[in-house]
Protein backbone atom coordinates (compact mmCIF):
# COMPACT_ATOMS: atom_id res chain seq x y z
CA UNK A 1 0.00 0.00 0.00
CA UNK A 2 3.01 2.34 1.13
CA UNK A 3 4.23 1.74 -2.32
CA UNK A 4 1.15 2.96 -4.10
CA UNK A 5 0.66 5.67 -2.18
CA UNK A 6 3.74 6.92 -3.53
CA UNK A 7 3.47 6.15 -7.19
CA UNK A 8 0.06 8.49 -6.64
CA UNK A 9 1.73 11.40 -4.87
CA UNK A 10 4.68 11.07 -7.65
CA UNK A 11 2.37 10.88 -10.51
CA UNK A 12 0.14 13.74 -8.79
CA UNK A 13 2.83 15.67 -7.99
CA UNK A 14 3.74 16.45 -11.69
CA UNK A 15 0.30 17.24 -12.41
CA UNK A 16 0.78 20.23 -9.90
CA UNK A 17 3.40 21.29 -11.06
CA UNK A 18 2.33 21.37 -14.69
CA UNK A 19 -0.71 23.61 -13.14
CA UNK A 20 2.22 25.65 -11.25
CA UNK A 21 4.22 26.55 -14.54
CA UNK A 22 1.53 26.74 -16.93
CA UNK A 23 -0.09 29.56 -14.91
CA UNK A 24 -2.45 29.61 -11.88
CA UNK A 25 -6.30 30.55 -11.77
CA UNK A 26 -7.54 30.98 -8.34
CA UNK A 27 -11.49 30.46 -7.12
CA UNK A 28 -13.17 30.50 -3.79
CA UNK A 29 -14.67 27.84 -1.97
CA UNK A 30 -17.75 28.52 0.41
CA UNK A 31 -15.48 28.92 3.45
CA UNK A 32 -13.25 31.18 1.44
CA UNK A 33 -10.48 29.01 1.03
CA UNK A 34 -8.58 29.31 -2.35
CA UNK A 35 -8.88 26.18 -4.58
CA UNK A 36 -7.26 26.12 -8.26
CA UNK A 37 -7.24 23.43 -11.09
CA UNK A 38 -4.11 21.44 -9.84
CA UNK A 39 -5.99 20.61 -6.16
CA UNK A 40 -8.62 19.16 -8.57
CA UNK A 41 -6.91 16.96 -11.04
CA UNK A 42 -4.38 15.89 -8.32
CA UNK A 43 -7.55 14.63 -6.66
CA UNK A 44 -9.20 12.97 -9.01
CA UNK A 45 -5.51 11.40 -9.96
CA UNK A 46 -5.23 10.10 -6.11
CA UNK A 47 -9.15 9.12 -5.88
CA UNK A 48 -9.25 7.08 -8.90
CA UNK A 49 -5.91 5.42 -8.06
CA UNK A 50 -6.54 4.38 -4.86
CA UNK A 51 -10.50 3.45 -5.64
CA UNK A 52 -9.50 1.06 -8.31
CA UNK A 53 -6.67 -0.75 -5.82
CA UNK A 54 -8.87 -0.54 -2.59
CA UNK A 55 -12.31 -1.02 -4.00
CA UNK A 56 -13.66 -1.60 -0.16
CA UNK A 57 -11.76 1.25 1.57
CA UNK A 58 -13.88 4.66 2.15
CA UNK A 59 -11.82 8.23 0.93
CA UNK A 60 -12.37 11.74 2.65
CA UNK A 61 -10.64 14.10 0.49
CA UNK A 62 -10.39 17.67 0.73
CA UNK A 63 -12.21 18.67 -2.27
CA UNK A 64 -14.79 15.91 -2.35
CA UNK A 65 -15.57 16.82 1.46
CA UNK A 66 -15.77 20.91 0.83
CA UNK A 67 -19.00 19.68 -2.15
CA UNK A 68 -20.63 17.71 0.22
CA UNK A 69 -19.63 14.18 -0.95
CA UNK A 70 -18.00 13.19 1.94
CA UNK A 71 -18.97 9.80 3.26
CA UNK A 72 -21.12 9.86 5.89
CA UNK A 73 -19.46 6.88 7.86
CA UNK A 74 -16.33 6.28 6.40
CA UNK A 75 -15.94 3.48 9.33
CA UNK A 76 -12.29 2.36 11.01
CA UNK A 77 -10.40 2.41 8.19
CA UNK A 78 -10.51 4.85 5.29
CA UNK A 79 -8.18 7.22 3.45
CA UNK A 80 -7.38 10.71 3.84
CA UNK A 81 -6.28 12.78 0.93
CA UNK A 82 -5.33 16.45 0.53
CA UNK A 83 -4.51 16.58 -3.01
CA UNK A 84 -2.55 20.13 -2.23
CA UNK A 85 -1.49 21.14 1.27
CA UNK A 86 -0.46 24.87 1.22
CA UNK A 87 -2.80 26.05 -1.55
CA UNK A 88 -2.20 29.47 -0.73
CA UNK A 89 1.82 28.90 -0.69
CA UNK A 90 0.79 27.07 -4.01
CA UNK A 91 -1.02 30.45 -4.92
CA UNK A 92 1.93 32.75 -3.88
CA UNK A 93 4.41 30.75 -5.25
CA UNK A 94 6.54 29.43 -2.50
CA UNK A 95 7.79 25.78 -2.41
CA UNK A 96 6.39 24.36 0.61
CA UNK A 97 2.83 22.85 -1.12
CA UNK A 98 2.57 19.26 -0.87
CA UNK A 99 0.20 15.93 -1.74
CA UNK A 100 -0.53 14.30 1.39
CA UNK A 101 -1.90 10.59 1.06
CA UNK A 102 -2.50 8.65 4.54
CA UNK A 103 -4.62 5.63 5.38
CA UNK A 104 -6.27 5.83 8.77
CA UNK A 105 -7.22 2.68 11.16
CA UNK A 106 -9.40 3.10 14.49
CA UNK A 107 -8.48 6.61 14.79
CA UNK A 108 -4.59 6.24 14.17
CA UNK A 109 -3.03 7.18 11.11
CA UNK A 110 -0.99 4.38 10.15
CA UNK A 111 0.60 5.05 6.64
CA UNK A 112 1.40 8.34 4.74
CA UNK A 113 3.04 10.10 2.13
CA UNK A 114 3.65 13.70 1.69
CA UNK A 115 5.61 15.05 -1.38
CA UNK A 116 6.58 18.33 -1.94
CA UNK A 117 6.98 18.31 -5.87
CA UNK A 118 8.33 22.01 -5.85
CA UNK A 119 11.24 21.16 -4.23
CA UNK A 120 11.87 17.83 -4.02
CA UNK A 121 11.18 16.45 -0.84
CA UNK A 122 9.45 13.54 -0.42
CA UNK A 123 8.91 11.76 2.84
CA UNK A 124 7.10 8.30 3.82
CA UNK A 125 5.75 6.59 7.07
CA UNK A 126 4.49 3.19 8.12
CA UNK A 127 4.13 1.41 11.57
CA UNK A 128 7.77 1.55 13.01
CA UNK A 129 9.56 2.62 9.72
CA UNK A 130 10.10 6.55 8.38
CA UNK A 131 12.10 7.70 5.11
CA UNK A 132 13.21 10.36 3.42
CA UNK A 133 12.84 9.66 -0.34
CA UNK A 134 15.33 11.00 -3.13
CA UNK A 135 13.58 12.08 -6.47
CA UNK A 136 14.88 12.58 -9.82
CA UNK A 137 13.58 15.42 -12.10
CA UNK A 138 11.86 12.68 -14.02
CA UNK A 139 9.68 11.98 -10.72
CA UNK A 140 11.24 8.94 -10.32
CA UNK A 141 12.52 7.45 -7.15
CA UNK A 142 16.61 6.90 -6.68
CA UNK A 143 17.59 6.57 -3.12
CA UNK A 144 16.02 6.19 0.43
CA UNK A 145 17.03 6.72 3.80
CA UNK A 146 15.97 6.08 7.27
CA UNK A 147 14.45 8.76 9.50
CA UNK A 148 14.30 8.99 12.67
CA UNK A 149 13.29 12.10 15.53
CA UNK A 150 15.78 13.46 17.49
CA UNK A 151 16.18 14.20 21.02
CA UNK A 152 15.63 17.73 21.76
CA UNK A 153 18.73 19.84 23.07
CA UNK A 154 18.65 23.48 23.93
CA UNK A 155 17.65 25.80 21.58
CA UNK A 156 14.61 23.67 20.40
CA UNK A 157 13.57 24.31 16.90
CA UNK A 158 9.82 25.08 16.72
CA UNK A 159 8.44 24.88 12.83
CA UNK A 160 5.32 27.65 13.06
CA UNK A 161 3.13 27.76 10.25
CA UNK A 162 3.94 30.50 7.46
CA UNK A 163 -0.17 31.24 6.96
CA UNK A 164 -1.50 30.79 10.03
CA UNK A 165 0.16 32.16 12.79
CA UNK A 166 -1.55 32.82 16.10
CA UNK A 167 -1.48 34.32 19.04
CA UNK A 168 -1.64 31.89 21.59
CA UNK A 169 1.48 30.48 19.04
CA UNK A 170 3.25 33.31 19.60
CA UNK A 171 3.03 32.85 23.61
CA UNK A 172 3.34 29.30 23.16
CA UNK A 173 7.13 29.99 21.73
CA UNK A 174 7.83 32.98 24.28
CA UNK A 175 7.20 30.20 26.71
CA UNK A 176 10.63 27.40 25.24
CA UNK A 177 13.68 29.47 26.01
CA UNK A 178 15.76 30.25 23.81
CA UNK A 179 13.92 28.76 20.93
CA UNK A 180 14.87 28.55 17.16
CA UNK A 181 12.01 29.49 15.07
CA UNK A 182 11.70 28.29 11.83
CA UNK A 183 8.39 29.13 9.84
CA UNK A 184 7.22 25.95 7.03
CA UNK A 185 4.16 26.07 4.88
CA UNK A 186 2.10 22.71 4.68
CA UNK A 187 2.79 19.15 6.29
CA UNK A 188 6.23 19.44 5.93
CA UNK A 189 6.20 21.02 9.59
CA UNK A 190 5.44 17.17 10.86
CA UNK A 191 8.58 15.76 8.27
CA UNK A 192 11.16 18.31 9.16
CA UNK A 193 10.20 16.58 12.71
CA UNK A 194 10.13 13.58 11.67
CA UNK A 195 13.66 13.79 10.20
CA UNK A 196 15.29 15.23 12.89
CA UNK A 197 15.06 19.06 11.56
CA UNK A 198 13.24 20.49 14.36
CA UNK A 199 11.97 19.50 17.55
CA UNK A 200 8.27 20.92 17.64
CA UNK A 201 5.50 22.47 15.92
CA UNK A 202 2.68 24.13 17.89
CA UNK A 203 -1.00 24.33 16.03
CA UNK A 204 -3.19 26.51 17.90
CA UNK A 205 -5.76 27.52 14.17
CA UNK A 206 -7.99 25.71 12.35
CA UNK A 207 -6.93 22.44 10.56
CA UNK A 208 -9.02 19.44 9.18
CA UNK A 209 -7.53 16.09 9.55
CA UNK A 210 -6.33 15.67 5.69
CA UNK A 211 -4.70 18.57 6.91
CA UNK A 212 -2.39 16.27 9.25
CA UNK A 213 -2.74 12.41 8.63
CA UNK A 214 0.06 11.90 6.65
CA UNK A 215 2.48 14.43 8.19
CA UNK A 216 1.29 12.87 11.32
CA UNK A 217 1.85 9.06 10.11
CA UNK A 218 4.78 9.89 9.40
CA UNK A 219 6.05 11.28 12.20
CA UNK A 220 4.60 8.75 14.83
CA UNK A 221 6.16 6.25 12.36
CA UNK A 222 9.46 7.91 13.00
CA UNK A 223 9.02 8.02 17.22
CA UNK A 224 7.09 11.07 17.35
CA UNK A 225 3.96 11.91 18.26
CA UNK A 226 1.01 14.52 18.09
CA UNK A 227 -1.09 15.37 20.87
CA UNK A 228 -4.05 17.83 21.89
CA UNK A 229 -3.16 20.18 24.55
CA UNK A 230 -4.61 17.98 27.18
CA UNK A 231 -1.97 15.43 26.18
CA UNK A 232 -3.67 12.54 24.42
CA UNK A 233 -2.72 11.81 20.93
CA UNK A 234 -4.78 13.17 18.15
CA UNK A 235 -7.08 11.23 16.36
CA UNK A 236 -8.81 10.62 13.42
CA UNK A 237 -12.36 10.33 12.21
CA UNK A 238 -13.35 12.80 14.13
CA UNK A 239 -17.50 13.42 13.31
CA UNK A 240 -20.92 14.96 14.82
CA UNK A 241 -17.61 17.41 16.92
CA UNK A 242 -20.55 19.65 18.93
CA UNK A 243 -20.14 22.89 17.00
CA UNK A 244 -17.34 22.18 14.99
CA UNK A 245 -17.37 20.34 11.37
CA UNK A 246 -16.56 16.26 10.48
CA UNK A 247 -12.94 15.79 10.48
CA UNK A 248 -11.58 19.27 12.11
CA UNK A 249 -8.91 18.76 14.82
CA UNK A 250 -8.61 20.69 17.63
CA UNK A 251 -5.25 22.39 18.61
CA UNK A 252 -2.42 19.92 19.31
CA UNK A 253 1.66 20.07 19.09
CA UNK A 254 3.36 17.64 17.46
CA UNK A 255 6.77 16.60 19.10
CA UNK A 256 9.75 14.34 18.50
CA UNK A 257 11.75 12.93 21.20
CA UNK A 258 11.18 15.59 24.38
CA UNK A 259 8.46 14.81 26.20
Amino acid sequence: MLAHFERLALAAGHLVMDVFHAGISVEHKLDASPVTAADRASEKLILAGLRAEYPDIPCVAEEEAAEGLAPRDPGQTFFLIDPLDGTKEFVNRNSDFTVNIALVRQGVPEIGVVYAPCSGRFFSGRPGRAESIEVSPEYGIVGRRRIFVREGKTPLTIVASRSHRTPETDEFIRDIDAAEIVSVGSSLKFCLIAGGEADVYPRFSRTMEWDTAAGDAILRAAGGMTRTTDGRPLVYGKRSQPGEADYANPSFIASGSIS
